[in-house]
């Protein structure tokens, strides 16, 4: 992963906890860098450390880590120059879930060894459809949810989002039902 992933953890972890709890987390998962360059690429492993570093130290489970990790990214890439971008993907959550994967082609542009999941939306209704997503990288699904709150939080939606298939459970793809109502 990019290094953006992993300083965007460091980040929410001072933010919510402080530098010295980041210092544990870095010292629990055996990381010995002080920096994390956003444009150099990372094994997935430094992540994956890092996320049960942070789950042991906090006693928070990794799939909660996750997915406060995906609330926070949504926050954190429009904050770090990535806003206007996401303001191209859609006006709406069901809009940008649909343009999620224009999105990553359009960051491929950008992080040419960027391997990001797929998205695709079904069953789109006024008020809710099913998402499923599908990645190289496993363990993520949690994170998914705490992304698609995130964007509730930035399109100013009321959402609820329920894994509905799993691949830890045999099949082929992660699947979410999302009911949401845009806030007027």
């Amino acid at each position: 992963m990019y290094g953006l992933v992993n300083k965007a953890i460091q980040d929410m972890v001072c933010d919510r906890f402080g530098e010295e709890t980041w210092e544990e987390i870095k010292k629990k998962a055996q990381l010995d860098v002080d920096v994390f360059i956003s444009m150099d690429g990372y094994p997935d492993d430094v992540t994956h450390r890092l996320v049960k570093a942070a789950s042991e130290i906090l006693a928070i489970s990794s799939s909660e880590i996750l997915q406060a990790f995906g609330e926070y990214w949504v926050l954190y890439t429009a904050k770090e120059g990535y806003g206007e971008m996401m303001d191209m993907a859609g006006e709406n959550l069901p809009e940008f879930l649909q343009n999620l994967d224009s999105l990553h082609a359009r960051l491929g542009l950008t992080f040419p060894q960027l391997q990001p999941p797929s998205f695709d939306c079904t069953e789109i209704e006024d008020d809710s459809l099913n998402l499923h997503y599908q990645s190289t990288r496993e363990g993520l699904a949690p994170m998914v949810i705490g992304l698609v709150k995130g964007l509730g939080a930035r399109f100013n939606t009321e959402v609820d989002i329920k894994q509905t298939s799993s691949r830890e459970q045999g099949s082929d793809r992660d699947e979410f039902s999302i009911d949401y109502k845009e806030n007027e």
